[in-house]
């Protein structure tokens, strides 16, 4: 698949760009999907809580496949600290994030969809929680006691069921593993990004199970301020899938123990790649 993404063009701008990405501290992905009428604000908006935050800080924004004027948008938006990946067919949120994630480089990464119907603001709750108490990963949760959450009654019924059923499947001591704010540990995503399998629906989930397999257990929830907005692209449509791909997660684990032979094949081939490279320096 052909990715396409802004780079400086000039020497001194690639310099800048190389000597950035060695002391990135904070690496944000954010999805976009049919975003166009309202990116750029909501870029702004991102980058004026990054500021306060005082580290170094990378934005990069994955368009999935938009036909509208997304990229545009989002390129028009000057700063260096933001680049714009795109690709030309609709993959789904799971593979934009996992795009982004490959081209980050901060120690810490947070995922925020680009609708920003999560304050950005909250990023740096999310960051002193996992200095703090040295979670592998802080994820935002709509049933945080001090979340303060605008959302209809028909969703909530409806995430309280899914995370119900959630709970019942995997074990998972979380109670909200579907709100797009998240902050993991670097190492934590290089090691289960290569295993995941669902691209588009319960991607969150998927990555929070992958994670717990991989002994990466200390997940901490965190509050999050939501102002839900009414033309969101989840449906009835979307959540069926999201149950489907939730089945799939149980199956692939338990059942094919897909996710222990992927890792066996990671490691063997690890393995095959430093014998040939102690081969090769004459070891």
């Amino acid at each position: 698949m052909i990715v396409d993404v802004n780079r400086p063009v000039t020497d001194e701008g690639a310099e800048a760009a190389a000597l950035a990405r060695l002391t990135i501290e904070l690496s944000v992905i954010v999805p976009a999907y049919r975003e166009g009428r309202r990116i750029h604000k909501n870029l702004a908006r991102l980058v004026v809580e990054l500021d306060k935050l005082n580290v170094p800080y990378e934005v990069i924004v994955v368009s999935d496949g938009n036909t509208d004027s997304t990229v545009s948008e989002a390129k028009r938006f000057n700063s260096p600290a933001v680049k714009v990946f795109h690709y030309p067919m609709n993959v789904g949120k799971g593979f934009a994030l996992s795009l982004g994630v490959s081209q980050s480089s901060g120690s810490l990464v947070t995922f925020i969809d680009a609708d920003m119907e999560l304050d950005p603001a909250n990023i740096k709750g999310f960051i002193d929680l996992m200095r703090s108490s040295e979670c592998d990963a802080v994820i935002g949760s709509k049933r945080h006691p001090d979340s303060r959450v605008a959302y209809p009654a028909f969703r909530r019924f409806q995430s309280a069921i899914y995370q119900l059923f959630v709970r019942m499947l995997f074990n998972l001591d979380v109670r909200d593993t579907q709100t797009g704010l998240k902050l993991f540990r670097r190492q934590v995503l290089e090691e289960a990004v290569q295993l995941l399998a669902i691209k588009r629906f319960a991607f969150d989930l998927e990555l929070l199970v992958v994670s717990r397999f991989l002994g990466y257990r200390k997940i901490c929830e965190a509050p999050i301020t939501l102002d839900y907005q009414f033309d969101s692209t989840v449906n009835l449509g979307s959540a069926w899938r999201v149950l489907w791909d939730t089945v799939a997660i149980f199956y692939r684990l338990q059942i094919l123990r897909y996710y222990t032979r992927m890792r066996q094949q990671i490691e063997e081939q690890k393995h095959s790649t430093e014998q040939s490279d102690k081969v090769a320096l004459g070891g």
